[in-house]
């Protein structure tokens, strides 16, 4: 999301995380406040305080560090690299939950059975490579993929095959997967695949919709929860499922 001015709003709150470090005089080395006491006194959501903090990571201003917090690295006036131009994980993942719940929704009204086997053969590609621990994601990215496709419609397919390039070409997002080591969380994104498989398979629209928004506010939750550096308890609210789709369960 990007204001009036065209600047995201994470990086706003990275602005003014930047005055704070000059105003409050800061050195090299110190502790900077939490990213919880950051969203509550800018009344913003942890992921926007989040990406911030990325973007400082990216160009240099901000250490963190596991278990103990955000640490200032460099002063702002010192120039630096820019992540400027990249788009925040979290709001990537907020593009992606709105319009691949409405492409699963499509694709259960023109899905077929030779999709449907490909699908299924993509998850079992996912599949070996959890249980062989590789770092490999290209059966996740061939699921989606597949679901685009199965709605015939190549402007979809197009939109999909963007967002995921977004998230390719994203020094964010590869930041933020620096900081998580533990993955285990693949095996339930797995167990919502299958669930999306299911609902198409029913060639319910619904289901399948709710079962995409499902995955992905899971997959925003889990990455939140894995690449905190301060508290695990962090605020789960954030990622409460949209109001206007009827929770499932």
């Amino acid at each position: 999301m990007t204001d009036t001015t065209g600047k995201r709003r994470y990086q706003d709150v990275a602005e003014a995380l930047k005055r704070e470090i000059v105003a409050k005089g800061y050195r090299i080395g110190d502790r900077m406040r939490t990213e919880r006491q950051i969203s509550a006194e800018l009344d913003v959501s942890r992921s926007l305080v989040r990406e911030a903090v990325l973007m400082l990571e990216i160009e240099g201003l901000v250490e963190v560090r596991k278990g103990s917090g955000i640490y200032v690295a460099r002063l702002p006036e010192e120039g630096g690299t820019s992540a400027r131009g990249d788009i925040g994980p979290f709001e990537l993942l907020q593009a992606r939950q709105v319009l691949e719940s409405s492409i699963a929704a499509c694709a259960a009204t023109t899905v077929t059975k030779a999709d449907i086997v490909r699908m299924r053969e993509a998850l079992d590609m996912e599949r070996r490579g959890i249980e062989e621990g590789r770092d490999d994601y290209s059966g996740d990215a061939l699921f989606h993929r597949l679901i685009a496709e199965a709605t015939q419609n190549g402007a979809l397919v197009d939109v999909l095959d963007d967002l995921w390039r977004k998230r390719e070409n994203s020094p964010m997002w590869a930041r933020l997967h620096d900081r998580i080591f533990d993955a285990g969380y693949r095996r339930q994104w797995l167990d919502d695949h299958q669930a999306i498989l299911s609902a198409l398979q029913c060639r319910n629209p619904a289901l399948a919709r709710q079962a995409m928004w499902n995955h992905l506010a899971n997959v925003r939750r889990t990455l939140l929860t894995l690449s905190d550096v301060e508290d695990p308890d962090f605020d789960g609210y954030l990622f409460d499922a949209d109001p206007s789709i009827a929770r499932a369960g």
